[in-house]
């Protein structure tokens, strides 16, 4: 397969929301040392929506881990706008992922003694902040949330929590919003219904998203899906079809 160069140089670097330069993350030292990511270089579009695609192995989470600043590169450099991610020290970085990334993840991550009101809210509590006047109805109205503010976790269904983690996602009006396997634990119907969501929230709210999945019907909702084999980047679509990408995919599972 032939391999696809994204570095994101030259005069329109500095368009990119999320911007990954040369980025290696090696884990271990020695023999045994694992590369995970391989001099990777990637950009993301303020507005756009991005899958991110690979093998079991291929360095998909690593990749996302390392864009949202959950994972320091080995090497490289990760910028959000113009912010170089690996000059920050932890606290200013659990700072920016607090007020400027929002996360979706496919196990949810509620906390169950809260309402999904104040499960929403809580990256505005922990960042010191009061949500805007009507921001938090608005959201969950978009979402779907309207009339289940006041429930916990455990009163609502998966596709319900999920749509609350999104809300959550959105309340701090993130640059990027990076998504892991977001429809991985729910059923068809319900998977729908979340990558709609997302797809409005770049439509409609002009969000940028990134996500990482292993569903071809998923990365059909996105504009663009990058494909990552043995820690590299080796391909991309834009505009991609499910039957598409799963011919990539499974030349890219026989070829691992």
């Amino acid at each position: 397969m032939r391999s696809r160069d994204t570095r994101p140089d030259g005069p329109a670097a500095g368009r990119y929301a999320v911007q990954l330069t040369d980025v290696t993350r090696r884990y271990g030292e020695g023999p045994a040392a694992v590369l995970a990511l391989d001099a990777v270089s990637a950009g993301f579009e303020p507005g756009t929506f991005t899958a991110v695609m690979g093998p079991s192995g291929s360095g998909k989470s690593t990749f996302l881990h390392c864009a949202a600043g959950l994972d320091r590169p080995t090497s490289g450099q990760v910028r959000l706008g113009p912010q170089e991610l690996s000059a920050l020290r932890e606290r200013r970085l659990t700072e920016l992922r607090r007020t400027r990334i929002g996360f979706v993840f496919q196990a949810f991550n509620l906390l169950p003694s809260l309402t999904a009101e104040q499960n929403i809210t809580l990256p505005l509590r922990l960042a010191g902040r009061r949500p805007e006047a009507g921001r938090v109805e608005d959201i969950a109205h978009a979402v779907g949330l309207g009339d289940l503010l006041a429930r916990r976790p455990s009163q609502l269904s998966g596709g319900q929590q999920q749509r609350v983690a999104i809300a959550r996602a959105l309340v701090t009006r993130p640059e990027v919003i990076f998504a892991d396997e977001p429809t991985g634990a729910l059923d068809p119907e319900s998977a729908r219904d979340v990558l709609g969501l997302l797809r409005r929230a770049v439509t409609d709210l002009h969000q940028t998203v990134v996500m990482v999945t292993h569903d071809p019907t998923a990365a059909a909702h996105t504009d663009r899906a990058v494909f990552l084999s043995a820690g590299r980047i080796v391909d991309e679509l834009t505009s991609p079809g499910a039957d598409r990408v799963a011919d990539l995919l499974s030349g890219l599972r026989r070829a691992a």
